[in-house]
């Protein structure tokens, strides 16, 4: 059986899709919160509208060791202090991160986290251009799975793909893993740009210039160019430099706008911007769009200043 660790809008969704396969376990942080779903078979603190199927079942407190896949939709900059908390009753089973981003703390991507903390485990990170509402809905999605056992990887693949939900698969964590985080660096940036009113081929621009960036410190790092051109990378920057759907847009607008944005909603560009920017530099790895998202998300630089700054940069061939 499935386990879904998160009650979010992202891993409610992924449980209304899988149980189109079979029953699936939604454990939930707050034990309220999992009350109130199982009483009304919904999610409205998180996925307001869509009905729980009846074959998942609503559980929280302690999880129980088991050997089936376990999906870990934890906010990147939580997973590691779920992982603490949790991790003996996770290891030796399937962990699949549906996380994006770079946490803060240890410079580590989900699959490093779970590889550190559930050391028996076998890791592996799903992720590419979604939507929490578009999934939960039944509409067509596209998302990258990635695990480096390869034979793991396939059962996964099987176990997860569903009517709407289609997994293309790869043994590139490291590739899959930096197209997430890195795209909501760049989300941020295009979200800023609008927002200030400055156009859509500032917008286009950002994106691909962004894009090169993104490739810059992924094959540094080992990964696979052919990850970044796929769904991991391109497909989930196109989609989340785009849509109001997207938290890193909309919270890049608020920051053109000079408006407050809601301090509940997480945002994983920001604390990923910084992290990034930390490895970046150590690297010697020029990435000035996320020197300028890390500038404005920490209130050094406004819009304006910021592409002022990318503007000013020495003229090169592309």
């Amino acid at each position: 059986m499935i386990t879904i660790c998160g009650a979010g809008a992202f891993g409610t969704a992924l449980a209304v899709s899988l149980a189109k396969n079979g029953p699936v376990i939604l454990w939930a942080r707050d034990a309220d919160h999992a009350a109130e779903m199982r009483a009304t078979r919904q999610n409205a603190r998180r996925l307001a509208g869509v009905d729980l199927p009846e074959n998942i079942t609503l559980i929280s407190g302690p999880l129980t060791a088991g050997d089936g896949a376990c999906l870990l939709a934890i906010p990147m900059q939580k997973l590691d202090g779920f992982l603490a908390g949790f991790g003996a009753s996770l290891d030796n089973r399937p962990l699949v991160a549906c996380c994006k981003g770079v946490d803060l703390a240890t410079g580590l991507g989900p699959t490093g986290l779970i590889d550190a903390a559930c050391p028996t485990a076998t890791a592996a990170i799903l992720t590419g251009p979604s939507f929490a509402r578009d999934i939960a809905l039944g509409l067509p999605t596209a998302l990258t799975l990635a695990c480096a056992d390869e034979g793991t990887g396939k059962a996964l693949q099987s176990a997860l793909t569903t009517p709407n939900l289609r997994l293309y698969r790869t043994i590139d964590t490291t590739g899959a893993e930096l197209g997430g985080a890195l795209k909501n660096v760049i989300a941020i940036a295009c979200g800023a740009v609008i927002g200030a009113g400055l156009g859509e081929s500032a917008r286009a621009a950002l994106m691909t210039r962004g894009f090169a960036e993104m490739n810059r410190l992924a094959r540094a790092l080992g990964a696979q160019p052919d990850t970044l051109a796929g769904l991991a990378g391109f497909g989930d920057l196109a989609l989340t430099c785009t849509s109001d759907q997207s938290r890193n847009y909309r919270f890049g607008l608020s920051i053109g706008q000079g408006t407050d944005f809601d301090p509940s909603v997480t945002v994983e560009g920001a604390a990923t911007a910084r992290a990034v920017l930390a490895r970046a530099t150590a690297m010697k790895i020029d990435m000035p769009i996320t020197h300028a998202v890390t500038a404005l998300v920490n209130g050094e630089l406004r819009v304006d200043q910021a592409m002022d700054m990318l503007l000013s940069r020495p003229l090169k061939e592309e």
